[in-house]
């Protein structure tokens, strides 16, 4: 990375910082390394050990890198009650290689008390006002151009920064099909639809599985542009902790997307404890399943929530975003990477 880009770099974590500080959000410094963590069978860690002066490697203490900040952020809102930031390295394995992706990367998080997911977004876009030219904005109202006048004059913010798009107004226009009535048939339902799309699904796939298959490969791709797209209300048979909307179908969720890069994701956050016990038992059995790389899990971190206050959390990759504001093709472009570095002499034997 040249000097130019180190300056950007520099200066857009410098523009996100103040853009916290001067809403008084606290900004949290949390330790990278954890004894546990919370059970996501969507991804895998990293393992290391602390060795204790004079003890044998028998008696080390297992620690996992961290691959988001929530584990630490989720236990200071339940003490504290305020609304933090926090931007932090983290480490995912077994990441596939590509432009989008690399192990060890900057997250950017933040959480908003007594907020929903569309609190969430309007504050994203403003921050994202920070970086976009007011020119490129558009009304966001539907209303008439005196309507639009007339909220201009008194004050009222009435431009978007983003699009936005339902994930089943998404499947409509993009993969052709009504999300919900298909789901609703079932998997052989969903499997056609992704054979019609030219998928080869795998036989004994689930609804969600294949949800996920047909958003990955005929959505996603289509969520292009120079202007960001918000893609809100997921389907509740996916499985996260966001709050279930009063629809019943979907959920209070959105993700960023920006010139086909999946920026951040977003949750009205779950509170209740029963729910989020169900949903971290549910994902350590499917841990133990399947991972790779099995972690320590604090069974009793559900606990927390038994005093955890109505808020929003959202999640966003940094090194995306710099990448996407300064027109990067790969993300090696704005990030200082193992890979990109000379190899020295071997390690001690």
């Amino acid at each position: 990375m040249d000097l130019e880009m180190l300056e950007k770099r520099a200066a857009v974590i410098k523009q996100v910082r103040s853009f916290f500080d001067s809403r008084k959000y606290l900004e949290l410094d949390t330790p990278l390394l954890s004894l546990d963590l919370i059970p996501e069978s969507c991804l895998e860690v990293f393992q290391t050990e602390r060795l204790f002066p004079g003890a044998s490697r028998k008696e080390s203490r297992p620690l996992w890198l961290i691959p988001s900040p929530e584990i630490w952020m989720k236990k200071i809102i339940a003490r504290h009650g305020v609304d933090i930031y926090q931007i932090c390295k983290c480490f995912r394995n077994g990441e596939s290689e590509g432009r989008l992706h690399n192990f060890e990367f900057t997250m950017l998080e933040y959480y908003t008390m007594n907020a929903d997911y569309m609190d969430s977004l309007e504050l994203t876009e403003e921050l994202f006002e920070k970086f976009i030219k007011k020119s490129s904005r558009k009304p966001r109202t539907n209303g008439s151009a005196e309507a639009q006048r007339t909220q201009r004059e008194e004050g009222d913010c009435c431009y978007s920064t983003f699009d936005r798009i339902t994930v089943a107004d998404a499947f409509l226009k993009y993969a052709g099909f009504d999300l919900f009535e298909t789901a609703a048939e079932g998997s052989d339902a969903m499997a056609a639809q992704a054979r019609r799309l030219g998928l080869e699904p795998i036989p004994c796939m689930t609804v969600p599985q294949l949800y996920d298959l047909i958003f990955i490969h005929t959505v996603e791709p289509r969520l292009k542009g120079d202007k960001p797209v918000a893609l809100i209300n997921y389907p509740a048979f996916v499985p996260c902790l966001a709050k279930k909307a009063a629809d019943g179908k979907t959920v209070e969720r959105w993700e960023l997307y920006w010139n086909g890069i999946e920026l951040a994701n977003c949750f009205s956050e779950e509170t209740d404890p029963q729910k989020v016990k169900e949903f971290f038992l549910s994902e350590e059995a499917e841990k133990k399943r399947n991972a790779v790389a099995p972690h320590n899990v604090d069974h009793d971190y559900w606990k927390i929530f038994n005093n955890f206050p109505k808020c929003s959390g959202v999640a966003m990759g940094l090194d995306r975003l710099i990448m996407a504001l300064t027109g990067k093709r790969s993300i090696d472009g704005v990030m200082i990477t193992i890979d990109n570095q000379p190899i020295s002499s071997p390690p001690f034997s």
